[in-house]
């Protein structure tokens, strides 16, 4: 971290420390807001272990991102029934939007993956809003998917100044050996009736068949241009390609794509309030394995990377050594960052991690006042 010429950490511990042996071994899908006061909000899932199909997902508050309250379970009558997964994000007007997918649980401790087919249990996408800072939530509502398909959606909603409701999902493969799912591409839907109904588009659609995405996100840009990124994978060998983004000038009606020039994997993206924004990533292949934090000004002609420091140093990308790939990733041992820049100006990082010590929901706190 000393060798950063923008990023200094002040600070860093623990939102939320996993309990091995328990029903919440495992901690993932940390995302954060800030809310006008200043309180941050931060979501994220427990289960019993990477890959098993029991996702919970829990809310907790700090005022200065240092400490944490005790989470509180959302949704809880319902985890028996459903794995549930989703982020937080904010709208314009205050609200607190939910969004992610819920997949029917058959059997404890039943997998949401299959190898042979390279997918994930058939799931739904569904949203959530709480007017109270989170206090109290709606029922989940479920989006209808344009065609059948398992969706990931580890991205937040993106809620825009003009009230679209933006969500994107990576469609996978099911279970079912016999169905053909085209997965070269990242679906936008988009709300212009506050969920009413819903139309879908291709934010990024590849020219490889065999490419895939993952850990994708869509923002609102200072400047109403809306961008997406995410992780975009080789199926046939298992190799990375560079990170891909997008960028739409028409409220997502169409899109054009580009590449970050980024050798990384998971993505979240923060809008800055001058048309700049965070692109984080876990770095997995190349040393020093851990968590990057770009800072980037995106345009349809280049994703303009301005700053790319590391943030999260881990001794291995994986509990085993020889662990990098997307087809290892239950034994992946951090991932899935998010950044926002607090009331101080000083930026905090969410990350999950398995470390030899501890695990869960690790925070770091950076002074960057030649950044913002």
């Amino acid at each position: 971290m000393t060798k950063n010429r923008f990023l200094r950490l002040i600070d860093e511990g623990f939102v939320y420390q996993a309990d091995p042996g328990t029903d919440h071994a495992v901690a993932c899908g940390s995302r954060c807001v800030v809310f006008d006061n200043g309180e941050i909000a931060c979501s994220f899932m427990i289960q019993s272990g990477l890959g098993i199909n029991d996702f919970k997902p829990l809310l907790t508050y700090s005022k200065d991102g240092k400490f944490w309250q005790k989470p509180v379970l959302l949704w809880k009558e319902y985890l028996n029934q459903y794995s549930i997964f989703g982020s937080i994000s904010k709208s314009p007007d205050g609200k607190l939007f939910f969004y992610g997918t819920r997949t029917k649980i058959d059997s404890r401790g039943e997998s949401f993956w299959c190898q042979a087919t390279q997918g994930l249990k058939e799931n739904e996408l569904v949203y959530a809003i709480s007017e109270d800072n989170g206090r109290n939530w709606s029922n989940l509502f479920v989006i209808p998917k344009p065609f059948r398909c398992a969706a990931e959606a580890p991205g937040a909603m993106c809620i825009t100044r003009k009230g679209l409701w933006h969500a994107c999902f990576s469609p996978y493969n099911t279970f079912d050996p016999g169905l053909i799912v085209q997965r070269n591409q990242v679906v936008l839907l988009t709300s212009k009736d506050h969920g009413k109904s819903w139309q879908s588009t291709s934010m990024m659609k590849f020219p490889e068949s065999y490419a895939t995405s993952a850990e994708a996100w869509v923002i609102e840009l200072a400047d109403g241009k809306l961008l997406g990124t995410c992780w975009k994978l080789n199926q046939k060998d298992g190799t990375d390609f560079p990170n891909a983004y997008a960028i739409s000038c028409d409220d997502g009606r169409t899109w054009k794509t580009g590449c970050t020039g980024i050798m990384g994997q998971s993505t979240a993206l923060t809008p800055l309030d001058d048309g700049r924004a965070f692109f984080i990533y876990n770095q997995r292949k190349v040393e020093p394995y851990g968590v990057r934090l770009a800072v980037v000004r995106p345009g349809e002609t280049s994703f303009d990377v301005l700053c790319d420091e590391p943030v999260y140093i881990a001794g291995k990308p994986a509990m085993k050594n020889s662990a990098t790939g997307h087809s290892d990733w239950t034994l992946f041992s951090f991932g899935e960052p998010h950044a926002v820049v607090l009331g101080d100006r000083t930026i905090l990082v969410v990350l999950w991690c398995i470390e030899p010590q501890q695990a869960g929901i690790r925070y770091l706190r950076f002074e960057a006042s030649k950044l913002l």
